[in-house]
């Protein structure tokens, strides 16, 4: 079997039926999901240990092969044609070859198509200051990201670095200069190419990932020093964001950092992506503007006071995540049953709404 083109096939079909993911699995046919869920391709023949081998490695450069023999499991892009690019992660499973491929469209979606709040506008428009995307995995982070460094692209004349791993979106050229490194290919490690950024003439820097206490703190400094800086967290919200970000450091560190988040952070935008009535998803924010207050709750330790000042300054742009799926609910959106199932506080949907 000439293995890249039967690849290239499971592809094609991903990017035609507009699915999401393609599984790959040792006894199972290749399945795509669509709309959340996992359909199997039944047409095609049930995948053997060779057959998910040589998938694999029919789209690894050796410098991933090596990689990937060495740790068991490996993260890179794969750009199908032109018709869009893929997020590989390879992995072992019971001593055989599992392939999961997400789908990455090659056309970059705008804030309004992705149905995101029109504050994002205001964030993509500032000279500097620290933006954070935060969610879980597959929550539409690096889209939301995407929009926002793709709205710079196409109306200021600025020089963006982007450190990912790996690289999933690309950009067209129009007035920014965009340089996108990779981790593993183009550098070593995030924080390297964070330092390194700084003396590479910025004006906006996308941190794919805070994953250690360097990158974080590198990240806050290059955000005080003069550049506009987007990162993303795995975390669910404002609150739960900004102890991550201060727990990482010792004690003795915790009031110096809280002190530099308060003056460089713009706003948290925490999201998820929910079952929408009518098909597919549809991402909903809880979105925290760095005011005054917000600057003084944090400088003093008050982060469990966050929410309220969310809930109280709807006026300034700032959303709560309850108050937007009642927003959606309203506009029937999202069923009432998938509000309170994502909710942190099932009771607030239901009291917003009577």
């Amino acid at each position: 079997m000439d293995y890249l083109q039967y690849l290239k096939k499971l592809l094609d079909i991903v990017v035609e039926q507009e699915a999401s993911d393609l599984d790959i699995s040792v006894g199972h046919v290749p399945n795509i999901r669509i709309t959340g869920q996992l359909v199997p391709l039944s047409k095609e023949k049930v995948i053997e240990a060779k057959d998910s081998e040589g998938l694999a490695f029919s789209i690894m450069l050796e410098f991933y092969r090596k990689k990937f023999l060495e740790e068991k499991e490996i993260d890179f892009s794969y750009q199908h044609e032109d018709k869009g690019r893929f997020r590989v992660n390879i992995f072992f499973q019971r001593g055989s070859i599992s392939l999961a491929l997400r789908f990455i469209p090659s056309k970059i979606r705008t804030i309004e198509e992705l149905n995101l709040p029109p504050v994002l506008h205001d964030f993509s428009s500032r000279p500097q200051g620290l933006i954070l995307v935060t969610g879980a995995t597959s929550q539409g982070k690096s889209t939301t990201l995407a929009a926002m460094i793709d709205e710079i692209n196409h109306t200021r004349s600025v020089h963006i670095i982007t450190v990912e791993d790996p690289i999933e979106y690309t950009y067209p050229v129009d007035r920014a200069i965009i340089d996108q490194r990779e981790v593993g290919i183009d550098t070593l490690n995030f924080n390297n190419a964070l330092v390194s950024s700084l003396r590479q003439n910025p004006d906006v820097i996308m941190v794919g990932e805070m994953r250690d206490l360097e990158t974080i703190s590198t990240t806050i400094t290059a955000a005080e020093t003069g550049h506009l800086v987007f990162a993303t967290l795995h975390t669910n919200s404002a609150p739960q964001t900004i102890h991550r970000i201060v727990d990482v450091f010792p004690g003795d560190q915790q009031g110096q950092i809280r002190f530099q988040l308060a003056s460089s952070l713009l706003g948290i935008i925490s999201q998820r992506l929910i079952p929408r009535i009518k098909g597919g998803f549809i991402p909903v924010c809880e979105v925290l503007i760095c005011n005054n207050a917000v600057s003084t709750l944090i400088r003093e330790n008050k982060i469990h006071e966050i929410p309220a000042v969310i809930e109280t300054s709807a006026k300034e742009g700032m959303i709560s995540l309850g108050r937007a799926m009642v927003d959606l609910v309203r506009k029937k959106e999202i069923s009432l049953k998938n509000a309170t199932d994502y909710a942190q506080n099932p009771g607030e949907i239901r009291n917003l709404l009577h």
